[in-house]
């Protein structure tokens, strides 16, 4: 189905704001914030259009501006810890916006926000601010630092690689227990819907058969009815004839004197 205009300008304005949150902004930016506030009602609007897009398209049109969103609300916090950690819990798009795209825009957004924030959060660590200002430069390379301080930074490096590589294997890891739930649960859904299929054909047989056996009872009866009808006039006749029998008898044979 062809992309309505509404879904082409959440498309469009969409892409926009993944490039400025991209870029490094001004505190002062304030067009992002308003850019992300009239996504959300575009994207209202569309939900609410009979020719909406399909239901996937959707949630990851959600998840892309609630990834802006929550990466507006992280960037107003004032420690860099508490910004790293909001990041942590930020879930960019799964697929480019645009064709131009190679990988998602927002994708590229969290990794730079995430390296950002661990710059700023060692530059507190450590005591020390990096000259250049620039969160993508490592903090051994700024000038005035002595060999612990570098020592340090590695370390602290190190550790803050662990870390991510611990949480991005319990991701892993859930995700997979997630699909084999999934596919568990997949399985038995069709175990009890062959069973309730089995059990309506058992109950439509037990119905057949007790109809069958309704008319054979039915059918027994009046064959009942009938052989015992039969049965008494068999013997309404044989008293007659032996009633009969007897006067005859005694009307031709008299008694003796």
């Amino acid at each position: 189905m062809a992309a309505t205009r509404l879904e082409l300008n959440l498309m469009r304005l969409l892409s926009r704001c993944e490039a400025l949150a991209a870029e490094r902004r001004d505190p002062e930016e304030w067009r992002l914030e308003k850019y992300v506030a009239a996504l959300e009602d575009m994207l209202r609007e569309l939900k609410k259009q009979s020719s909406k897009p399909a239901p996937e398209l959707l949630n990851e049109y959600s998840r892309k501006v609630d990834f802006l969103k929550g990466l507006l609300e992280a960037e107003k916090l004032s420690s860099s810890t508490e910004k790293a950690l909001a990041n942590q819990f930020l879930a960019p798009g799964r697929t480019p916006t645009t064709a131009k795209e190679r990988t998602p825009a927002t994708k590229t957004v969290h990794l730079q926000t995430k390296a950002r924030c661990t710059g700023q959060m060692r530059s507190e660590l450590l005591g020390t601010v990096c000259p250049c200002k620039s969160p993508f430069l490592p903090l051994c390379s700024c000038r005035g630092l002595t060999s612990d301080e570098k020592q340090s930074a590695v370390e602290l490096d190190a550790v803050l690689q662990h870390h991510q590589d611990m949480q991005e294997k319990l991701a892993e890891e859930m995700l997979s227990l997630a699909r084999s739930l999934k596919n568990n649960t997949l399985a038995a859904q069709n175990v009890i819907k062959q069973d309730n299929q089995t059990l309506s054909h058992s109950l439509r047989m037990a119905d057949q058969n007790f109809e069958k056996l309704k008319d054979e009872s039915d059918r027994l009866e009046q064959h009942a009815k009938k052989s015992v009808n039969w049965l008494l006039w068999i013997m309404l006749i044989v008293v007659c004839f032996i009633f009969i029998s007897m006067i005859l008898f005694i009307r031709i044979f008299p008694k003796l004197k």
